[in-house]
């Protein structure tokens, strides 16, 4: 127990010391992570400590990523993704392994060995690209979700990877292949497995039977179940029903030797339309976060320092040069499937280095007897360290590439960013779009701005003027004529993003009238503290109208069911502002009892009067 928690308090400092760091430099979490892994190596080596066993329980935080990506997806969105993940992502995969199977050739290699790191090197890594992209708002730009397609690829061709590689067994190999996989054996149980033993077709079988029973499971189990466990009323339970559904698809996927990343992110999807789903993802969430930061972490310790020093050139030389190849191959298929611009470049960043599959399959190849463990050693390294340099490379794409496009310097003429214009409109969705055409309606000028490269394409087929980009960006917003600007209207769909741009512009541009959508009634009150004071809840008015048409609906004629609602629009409102000083920003309000005895208080106090001008409009009413 005691080494278990100078371990588990070594991790933690790490990570509570380096990650804040390397956020407040710019440098994004996860090479914070991969920092602090490296800062402690010295010492974990020093204790004894098995990096690699904690990395294999870390990388469950890969599976849960997917599980959660999964539920943000439905079947008909994944279907609509075909062509980007056969062509794109399966191209990605077949075009890098055949080049880096022509270079292993020509350095002198067999094709099989050469075939066989061509495979595992094609693999980039899911944790890292899509913690960044998710961190910088970026998974539903077109560069996020072409790099999601390619990621989602390459998680599925990993079962067929699995079933390749023994069978490239070079001549050479066979004698020493089966000396490694003895020794790998020796001292070890053999690890469960339902298709050990069988057939080709048997396994296919038994495998189909698995995915079957993950969906089927998904659509009529997931509600039930639930259901039960929910009327415990206890969260701790709904959190290990959570953690149940993970790590029973886990289980079962490698049981039938397939990809537990795919299995959860397949009964994702299935759950995506699930009730449940929030509640899931709302559980999910703290442990993934925690267990891939971990796996980052021990990516960073398992850097092989003295093998590094002894061959620092030629493996600095193999990483630059996958890179490389990757970068290149992602960004020509990006312009083949028009990722264009700043996009294109973001995706091909962003999948350059290698994955952590490849740790799963070097060893595999090893045990197998298909690469000898001298290559291994150095691919290991290989893919460590580009994993490593995978968040500088989003910081070139950030700072010194994205930033040329913002003016329109893509292949094909955009229009520069008008700065004459007073109003700006961050956001083209269902609610920016609507505002633009009723403020053009009413003679006005906008500079609308979004990160939808084909909402904004669609759009200027209908003659709308909407510029890409980033609107949380300040860089952008200079470039947009946000110093002569009168009016911000911020209509983006993200929380986090609408505070991020709102507390920017109040900061730094106080003269600026900024109207802001609010997701709900507590954010509101976030807006409000950043300095905001013309806030709309984007529900608010259409509950009102719902509410009007359902009173007239039980009978009570159109003028009175106006009064109505418009009395509870004045009694809302009031309690809104009454409640504003007691909110903590930062404090959810069911932990800040001060924020609750008041909403009590007030609802007490105002309702009773609320409910006693109803009926005496009520009354009149019927008096006339």
């Amino acid at each position: 127990m005691t080494d278990i928690l100078v371990i588990a308090t070594l991790f933690l400092i790490a990570g509570v010391i380096t990650v804040p760091i390397a956020s407040r430099l710019g440098l994004g979490s996860v090479l914070g992570y991969l920092l602090a892994g490296v800062a402690i190596s010295p010492l974990l080596a020093a204790l004894h400590v098995d990096v690699e066993s904690i990395q294999h329980v870390a990388e469950f935080g890969v599976v849960m990523m997917l599980f959660i990506v999964g539920l943000e997806l439905e079947p008909k969105a994944l279907w609509s993704m075909r062509k980007q993940l056969i062509g794109l992502g399966g191209g990605q995969v077949l075009l890098t392994s055949a080049i880096l199977t022509g270079i292993g050739i020509l350095l002198g290699f067999s094709w099989q060995l050469s075939l066989v790191c061509g495979l595992i090197l094609s693999l980039s890594s899911t944790a890292i690209v899509l913690q960044t992209l998710s961190e910088k708002g970026l998974m539903k730009s077109d560069g996020g979700k072409a790099s999601f397609s390619v990621l989602l690829t390459q998680d599925i061709v990993v079962i067929p990877m699995l079933a390749i590689i023994p069978l490239l067994v070079a001549p050479e190999m066979l004698a020493s292949g089966n000396n490694v996989a003895s020794e790998s054996t020796s001292g070890h149980g053999q690890a469960l497995s339902l298709v050990a033993g069988l057939s080709s077709w048997q396994s296919g079988v038994v495998m189909l039977i698995a995915v079957a029973a993950v969906v089927l499971g998904g659509i009529y189990l997931s509600k039930p179940i639930f259901r039960f466990v929910a009327s415990a009323r206890l969260r701790e339970l709904l959190t290990a029903t959570a953690l149940l559904f993970v790590f029973a698809i886990a289980a079962l996927m490698s049981l039938v030797e397939l990809s537990p990343a795919l299995g959860t992110f397949l009964a994702g999807v299935v759950l995506a339309n699930s009730p449940y789903k929030h509640e899931l993802e709302s559980n999910i969430e703290p442990f993934k976060g925690l267990l891939l930061g971990l796996f980052f972490i021990t990516v960073g310790a398992s850097i092989n320092f003295s093998l590094l020093a002894d061959s620092f050139q030629t493996v600095l030389l193999m990483t630059l040069g996958l890179m490389l190849v990757k970068a290149a191959v992602v960004f020509t298929l990006g312009k083949l499937f028009k990722v264009k611009g700043a996009e294109n470049w973001l995706m091909a960043l962003g999948l350059a280095q290698a994955g952590e599959f490849g740790f799963v399959l070097l060893a595999f190849s090893v045990a197998r007897g298909v690469l000898p463990p001298p290559i291994a050693d150095s691919l290991l390294l290989v893919v460590t360290l580009s994993m490593a340099l995978s968040p500088l490379l989003f910081i070139v794409q950030q700072k010194l590439i994205a930033p040329r496009y913002i003016a329109g310097n893509d292949e094909e003429p955009q229009p520069s960013l008008p700065n004459d214009k007073k109003i700006i409109i961050a956001g083209s969705g269902r609610v920016g779009g609507l505002v633009d055409r009723i403020l053009r309606v009413g003679g006005f000028e906008t500079t609308v701005i979004d990160y939808n490269y084909k909402q904004l394409e669609s759009m200027s087929k209908l003659g709308f003027k909407y510029f890409y980009g980033d609107a949380t960006r300040p860089d952008l917003l200079h470039a947009a004529g946000i110093e002569q600007a009168s009016l911000l209207i911020v209509a983006l769909d993200e929380k986090e993003q609408i505070t991020k741009l709102v507390r920017y512009v109040r900061d730094n541009y106080p003269h600026i009238h900024v109207t802001a959508r609010a997701v709900h009634r507590h954010h509101v009150y976030d807006l409000y503290y950043y300095g905001c004071r013309d806030i709309i809840r984007e529900t608010y008015d259409s509950s009102l109208r719902i509410g009007r048409s359902a009173l007239e609906v039980l009978g009570i004629e159109k003028g009175a069911a106006t009064d109505i609602v418009n009395l509870f629009d004045q009694y809302d409102k009031q309690l809104m502002r009454s409640m504003a000083d007691v909110y903590k920003v930062g404090m959810p309000f069911d932990e800040n009892p001060e924020y609750l005895r008041e909403v009590k208080s007030r609802i007490e106090q105002l309702s009773p009067e609320l409910e006693r001008k109803v009926d005496s409009l009520l009354k009149e009413k019927r008096v006339q």
